[in-house]
């Protein structure tokens, strides 16, 4: 790695893995979808500070608002939305570590609809590996103190899903419009905070400031430094490190999430989860080394358009 992307590389990843800690916080005074509303506005603000700064927005590219609204819905309002869902169902260490099988959903939903490259062994076995290992965090076979909300585990599936799907419709139909990652950021975050101003109910939102901590959590963490900071942090390492190999940026949210989890928050760690984790990240790993030629999971020109901040 570059060093001078190392800073950021590592800071993206820890800001990525603390979502879920600051989700769990934020959905137990307010609903998941009011955070989603928060922290979508909170973000949105420095996006659309930086994209005017650098004059990226331009008013002729409003005639592709039906793929604005699509991306909208996939990468940011329904994927966000699951996310807190499912953090605020299950422990977060164990929501992180679902977020870890992403690139697993978007690799199914890019050789289902792309077909852009050979499915080998390789990548099946990566897959079979990674799913095991969602399988094993599941565990849907327990029962009492070792049982999961399986509507949880649902919603972390449903999110990873979405941004999958948005990894396909952006690869089809975003990439060809020649509107930069910056400009269909903002663009796909604000007609995302569109939608969510229009379906949010807003009673009780101020229940937020009950805790100190969840408030900040939310506005700096999730919103301003998570959604916001979080992509302009992403587009300097693809600048500095390329794609592909910035790509790699999902390996350090699930680990962040886990110890942050077990070490600062007290949740139960297990032996097993260690295990469904790596299995997770190896499955990933050899999805992401299987051709020399791999645009990566979360690379090339619909990678981080959307945006894959936790």
């Amino acid at each position: 790695m570059k060093r001078s992307a190392t800073i950021p590389f590592a800071a993206l990843g820890v800001i990525w893995g603390s979502n879920f800690i600051f989700m769990k916080w934020a959905t137990a005074l307010i609903s998941p979808v009011q955070v989603v509303f928060l922290r979508v506005l909170f973000g949105f603000l420095p996006i659309l500070v930086l994209a005017l700064y650098r004059r990226a927005l331009r008013l002729e590219d409003l005639r592709h608002w039906p793929h604005f609204v699509v991306m909208s819905i996939l990468a940011t309002a329904l994927y966000y939305y699951a996310f807190a869902k499912g953090t605020h169902l299950l422990p977060s260490s164990v929501a992180g570590m679902l977020s870890g099988a992403i690139p697993l959903f978007t690799f199914v939903m890019t050789a289902l609809f792309l077909k852009q490259e050979p499915v080998t062994g390789r990548k099946l076995a990566g897959i079979g590996v990674g799913f095991l290992g969602v399988l094993m965090i599941a565990r849907p076979w327990s029962s009492g103190d070792g049982e999961l909300d399986l509507a949880g585990v649902g919603y972390m599936i449903l999110g990873s899903l979405s941004i999958g799907s948005s990894f396909v419709y952006a690869r089809r139909f975003m990439a060809k419009l020649r509107i930069s990652p910056l400009a269909l950021s903002t663009y796909q975050v604000g007609f995302g905070l569109c939608i969510l101003a229009a379906v949010t109910p807003y009673s009780g939102v101020s229940s937020i400031r009950q805790s100190v901590a969840a408030f900040t959590g939310l506005v700096l963490g999730l919103g301003l430094t998570g959604t916001g900071i979080a992509y302009v942090l992403y587009y300097d390492i693809v600048q500095r490190m390329g794609a592909v190999q910035a790509s790699t940026v999902t390996y350090l949210p699930p680990v962040v999430a886990l110890l942050i989890g077990c070490l600062l928050v007290g949740e139960p760690l297990r032996v097993m989860d260690v295990i469904a984790m790596s299995a997770i990240l190896g499955g990933v790993y050899a999805i992401q080394t299987s051709s020399s030629d791999r645009a990566g999971p979360h690379s090339g020109d619909g990678g981080r358009v959307h945006g894959k901040t936790l």
